[in-house]
C-alpha cells in the first residue's frame, strides 16, 4: 500500500495530477497560490491542511481588513492581558485574579444536527478557555430561531436546548444567561452563539505556542474519528441549500465526560508546571493545532501522523488532518517534564501520545507509514492566508426601509390589551421552559442567573485558592437583528450598549468585550456593507465606552440559498464587582420600595416589539444611540451599588417601559404603583430609547440616589413605588401580577407540550 501514498515526492513528481480543491471549498487563485508557495502540487494531506486552514471559519479572509479596527480604535485599557489572536481574551480581575472569556458560533452544525451541534459547541468553547491555563466557571448562549409556531422550529429548539443543558450540565457548569429569538430570517439558519468565561492566576496564562526545538509534542484527550470531517470548510463555509441535511456526518460527536476528565487534567497539568505551549483541537482539528502552534514558536514540529490514535483505523491521512473529533487537546513539553505529564493523564484515565516534536527548521513535516506526506511552512496555513477586501454598497433598498418610519402604524387604544399581547409573544415571554433544562445553579458559586439582566457568579468560592477575594463576575450578551437591519452601524452599537448596560445594573464595572458576528455570504456586496459598517460601529461604540473587544468570532455564510439572516452582531460584555455582596438583584424585591426611572424617552419604534407583534413592521431607523449617556448610566449604577443604595433594578430595553415594569414586578411577585409624566403615554410605555433603567430604592436612599445621579447628568425621575398584587399606571392599565404571570409564562410551554 506504500506505493499508493500521494508523498511529497509522488507529488514533485505528478504536476499535472488532478486535486478537489474547489470540493474542499478552495477557489482556482487559491489553489495556485498553494502550488506557488510549494512550489510544486500539494499532496493530498497537505491540500487538506490548507483547504480547511484557508477556510472562511478559519481564516478570516473577508473578515480581517475590517476586524483589524478592534485594534486600531481600542481604548486603553490596564487590565487587558491578553487581547486578540489568542484562543480567548483575558482581563486582570484584581487580587491577582484574571478572567478569561470568548463567544463562537456553532450555527450550521446546529442546524444539521441540533443536538449535537449544539453540544459541540459549548464543548469546543469550554476548551478554548481551558488552553488559556483557566478552569471554566460559567457558559452562556445566544440563541435565534425560526418563527416560535414553525415546524422547523420545533424540530431544531428542542434539540439544541437539550443539547446544550446535556453537555454543560455533565460538565458541571452553570448556565448563567443569554438570550433565546425568534424571527422568520433564522429559518431554515439558526444562529447558536456559545459563550464560557474562566478564571486563573494572572501569572499563569497560557498560550498557543511550540517553542523549544526537542520539547515533545503530545496528543492528548478522546482518540480521533471520522465525525466532523471537513465542519469548518464544509457547513461554516459556505450558505445552506436544501441538501444541508445530507452534511450531518460534518457534525462533531461530544462526549461530556471526556471533556470533564480533560478539564480536570488539564488543571493538573498546568498546576504542575508541565505544559509549555497548549492548544484545543476544534475546528480544522490537528490541521489547526500543528501549523498555529509551529507558526507561534521557533517554526518548525514534525509529527508522524501514524501516532495518531484512531477510533476508525481505515482513515486516510488527510482524513486525520481535517477531522473535528472533539475532547482534544495537543500540548508542547520538554522532556525532561514528559514522564511527568504523562503520569498526570494517566491519573485522570485521558489517553496520551507523543505524536512528534518541536524543530527549528521553518517547516512543518508530517510522516505516515514511512513517507513525508505533508513539508510546509506553517505559517503559510495559519497565518498568511488569502485576505479579501470584498466590495459592498448599501442595499438597494436601504433608503426606503428606512423611510418606513412605523409612526405611520395606528396606535392601539387599548393599552392594557397592548402590555399582554407584547408580554405573551415569542420574544418576550418567559424562556423558562428552556432554561429550566440549564443547572444555574451547579457548584454553588452562582449569585445572579436568568431572568436577571446578567449572569452574577463568585469568584472566592469557585477558585480552590481564591478565599481571600470578594470579587464577582458578572457577563451579558446582547444582539437585536431587526436593528441592525434598519443600521447596521447603530444596531451593532445597541448590542453593545445593551449589554454593557446590563453588566452594570448588577452594580458591576463594564472591564471588556467579545463578540460574535453573525451575517450572510461575504460573497454578496449587501451583506458585506452589513458586516463593515457594524464592524465600524462597534469599534467606535467600545472606544467611547472604554471597554476593548478581547476576541471572538466572525460567522459568515448564514443564509438558505440567496436569502440572508438579518445582520446579527451579538455582543458579550465581562464585568467585575469588587465586592459580589453589593451586587443589585433582579427586579422589585419587596413592597415599600421607591421606583426611579433613569434616562430620557422619545417616541422610538424603528425595530421595536411593538412594531413586530402588532403589525408584522420592519422599517424606519433604530432607537438614537447615546454613548456619553450609557456611560454616565453605568456609572450611577456601579456607583450606586457600591454604596449600598438601590434594592433593585432593571433595564429598560426590548418592549419599552411597560415590559420592564412587567418584568421587575414578576421578578418576586411585587406588584407596583406608577405615575408617567406624558405627554405620550404610549411612547412612554412602549418606545425602545435605549440608555435607560429602573432602579428600586428603599425611601430613605432616594435622596442620595438622587443627588448621585444628577453629580454624573443622569435624568433622575420618581415614578412610584412598589407593592400590592397589580401593576397600576395611572391613565393606562391595571393588571394583575398573577395575570402576568399566566400570560408570560404561556407561550413557550404551549409550542412545545407535545
Amino acid at each position: 500500500m506504500t506505493s499508493t501514498i500521494d508523498s511529497v515526492t509522488r507529488a514533485a513528481a505528478t504536476p499535472g495530477e488532478p486535486q478537489p480543491y474547489a470540493e474542499l471549498g478552495m477557489k482556482t487563485d487559491e489553489y495556485e497560490r498553494v502550488r506557488a508557495i510549494l512550489g510544486r502540487r500539494p499532496t493530498s494531506s497537505e491540500l487538506a491542511i490548507y483547504s480547511v486552514m484557508w477556510s472562511e471559519h478559519c481564516s478570516y479572509k473577508s473578515s480581517k481588513v475590517h476586524l483589524r479596527q478592534f485594534g486600531t480604535k481600542a481604548p486603553a485599557s490596564d487590565a487587558l492581558l491578553v487581547g486578540m489572536g489568542e484562543n480567548a481574551g483575558v482581563v486582570d480581575i484584581g487580587d491577582g485574579w484574571a478572567a478569561t472569556f470568548k463567544i463562537e458560533s456553532h450555527n450550521h452544525p446546529s442546524f444539521v444536527e441540533p443536538r449535537q451541534g449544539a453540544a459541540t459547541g459549548v464543548g469546543g468553547i469550554v476548551r478554548d478557555i481551558m488552553s488559556m491555563g483557566a478552569r471554566p466557571v460559567a457558559v452562556m448562549d445566544a440563541l435565534r430561531f425560526g418563527p416560535l409556531a414553525a415546524p422547523d422550529t420545533r424540530r431544531v429548539l428542542p434539540g439544541v436546548v437539550e443539547g446544550i443543558g446535556f453537555y454543560g450540565n455533565c460538565l458541571g457548569l452553570p448556565n448563567i444567561g443569554g438570550e433565546v429569538v425568534f424571527d422568520p430570517c433564522y429559518l431554515g439558519n439558526p444562529l447558536v452563539n456559545a459563550l464560557c468565561v474562566g478564571l486563573l492566576r494572572k501569572d499563569r496564562i497560557k498560550l498557543a505556542t511550540a517553542p523549544g526545538p526537542g520539547n515533545k509534542v503530545v496528543l492528548f484527550g478522546a482518540s480521533t474519528g471520522p465525525d466532523g470531517i471537513g465542519g469548518a470548510s464544509v457547513l461554516a463555509s459556505a450558505t445552506f441549500e436544501d441538501e444541508s441535511h445530507a452534511k450531518r456526518p460534518a457534525v462533531q460527536v461530544g462526549d461530556p465526560f471526556m471533556e470533564k476528565l480533560l478539564i480536570e487534567c488539564c488543571l493538573e497539568l498546568f498546576e504542575a508546571d508541565v505544559v509549555v505551549g497548549i492548544q484545543d483541537l476544534g475546528a480544522a482539528g490537528v490541521s489547526c493545532a500543528t501549523t498555529e502552534l509551529a507558526a507561534k514558536g521557533t517554526g518548525g514540529m514534525r509529527v508522524d501522523l501514524g501516532l495518531v490514535p484512531l477510533r476508525d483505523p481505515s482513515l486516510r491521512p488527510e482524513e486525520i488532518l481535517m477531522s473535528e473529533s472533539q475532547e482534544r487537546m495537543m500540548a508542547v513539553v520538554t522532556p525532561e517534564d514528559i514522564d511527568a505529564f504523562m503520569a498526570i493523564c494517566a491519573r485522570w484515565d485521558v489517553p496520551a501520545t507523543v505524536i512528534g516534536e518541536v524543530t527549528d527548521t521553518g517547516r512543518l513535516v508530517m510522516t505516515w507509514r514511512g513517507e513525508v506526506i505533508v513539508d510546509i511552512p506553517p505559517g503559510t496555513a495559519a497565518d498568511e492566508g488569502p485576505v479579501y477586501e470584498r466590495p459592498f454598497h448599501e442595499p438597494a433598498g436601504q433608503a426606503a426601509l428606512n423611510a418606513d418610519d412605523p409612526a405611520r402604524l395606528p396606535r392601539p387604544s387599548d393599552l392594557r390589551a397592548t402590555l399582554l399581547e407584547l408580554l405573551g409573544s415569542a420574544n418576550l415571554a418567559s424562556k423558562e421552559w428552556v432554561t429550566s433544562q440549564y443547572d444555574r445553579y451547579v457548584r454553588g458559586n452562582t449569585v445572579l442567573a436568568m431572568p436577571a439582566d446578567a449572569g452574577v457568579i463568585r469568584v472566592g468560592e469557585v477558585m480552590p485558592d481564591a478565599e481571600e477575594t470578594r470579587r464577582g463576575l458578572a457577563l451579558a450578551t446582547d444582539g437585536n437583528g431587526r436593528y441592525a437591519r434598519l443600521d447596521p452601524y447603530a444596531g451593532a452599537q445597541l448590542a453593545l450598549a445593551e449589554a454593557y448596560r446590563n453588566v452594570a445594573v448588577t452594580g458591576a464595572r463594564p472591564l471588556a468585550v467579545t463578540n460574535c458576528l453573525n451575517f450572510g455570504s461575504p460573497e454578496d456586496p449587501e451583506v458585506m456593507w452589513q458586516f463593515a459598517e457594524a464592524v465600524r460601529g462597534l469599534a467606535d461604540a467600545c472606544k467611547a465606552l472604554g471597554v476593548p473587544v478581547t476576541g471572538g468570532n466572525v460567522s459568515f455564510y448564514n443564509q438558505t440559498g440567496s436569502t440572508p439572516i438579518h445582520p446579527t452582531p451579538v455582543v458579550g460584555v465581562l464585568g467585575v464587582l469588587d465586592d459580589v455582596g453589593h451586587r443589585v438583584r433582579h427586579g422589585f424585591t419587596a413592597p415599600g420600595l421607591k421606583i426611579a426611572l433613569l434616562g430620557t424617552c422619545e417616541a422610538e419604534f424603528g425595530g421595536s416589539e411593538w412594531a413586530h407583534v402588532a403589525h408584522g413592521h420592519l422599517g424606519g431607523l433604530p432607537p438614537e444611540v447615546d454613548l456619553a449617556a450609557e456611560r454616565a448610566l453605568a456609572g450611577v449604577l456601579v456607583a450606586a451599588a457600591a454604596s449600598g443604595l438601590p434594592a433593585g433594578s432593571h433595564d429598560v430595553s426590548d418592549g419599552g417601559l411597560a415590559i420592564a415594569l412587567a418584568e421587575a414586578c414578576l421578578a418576586h411577585g411585587v406588584g407596583a404603583t406608577v405615575q408617567l409624566p406624558g405627554p405620550d403615554l404610549f411612547a412612554d410605555l412602549f418606545g425602545e430609547s435605549a440608555a435607560r433603567a429602573l432602579v428600586a430604592l428603599p425611601p430613605e436612599h432616594f435622596t442620595a440616589f438622587a443627588e448621585l445621579c444628577a453629580a454624573h447628568e443622569v435624568p433622575c425621575h420618581g415614578i412610584g413605588t412598589t407593592g400590592g398584587e397589580i401593576l397600576a399606571v395611572d391613565g393606562a392599565f391595571e393588571v394583575p401580577v398573577a395575570e402576568l404571570r399566566a400570560v408570560h409564562e404561556a407561550a413557550l410551554p404551549a409550542a412545545f407540550r407535545a
